[in-house]
């Protein structure tokens, strides 16, 4: 399964037009009715709200979110200390908490993350200055992270 940031939803839907991709689109809505695609519950508000569109569509595709249960809340709560974040103490360049609740969310459903957060080549020494790629890679039991285009290219699908 994977589980998609806002950040992929929105870049996917705004690079790979509906208009120019209807088979990228009609396959992704087979793979969210078939429930190989969700989003956590935070990711699919943060669509709401910049992209109405996208999510149009991803509402009539029926796509499942997965809510904020106290298991997920509790494994953002442990990603926390990872990162040495205390508090609300984010860094403005790194993770904040609706990242903290998509990875969590990743990670207690098993699910490969696709977000399209920009990949750090060198790692900040700055633990809070993570983005969700790094943050994955960081975990005890890492959450794989993939981009939209990662994604497409992994399913050898032709459109």
């Amino acid at each position: 399964m994977h589980m998609f940031d806002a950040s992929s939803a929105i870049h996917g839907w705004d690079n790979y037009p509906l208009a120019q991709f209807p088979r990228l689109w009609d396959w992704l809505g087979n793979q969210i009715g078939a429930q190989q695609v969700q989003l956590s519950e935070t990711a699919y508000k943060e669509v709401c709200a910049k992209q109405p569109v996208c999510r149009n569509w991803l509402r009539d595709q029926n796509v499942t979110t997965v809510g904020n249960t106290p298991a997920i809340v509790q494994e953002a709560l442990n990603i926390k200390p990872l990162l040495c974040i205390v508090g609300d103490n984010y860094h403005q360049d790194g993770v904040g908490e609706n990242d903290l609740l998509i990875i969590a969310s990743a990670k207690i459903n098993g699910a490969t993350l696709v977000s399209d957060e920009k990949k750090q080549p060198f790692l900040p020494g700055d633990l809070r200055r993570y983005k969700i790629p790094a943050v994955c890679a960081r975990l005890n039991a890492p959450v794989p992270c993939q981009s939209f285009l990662e994604y497409i290219v992994s399913s050898r699908q032709v459109f």
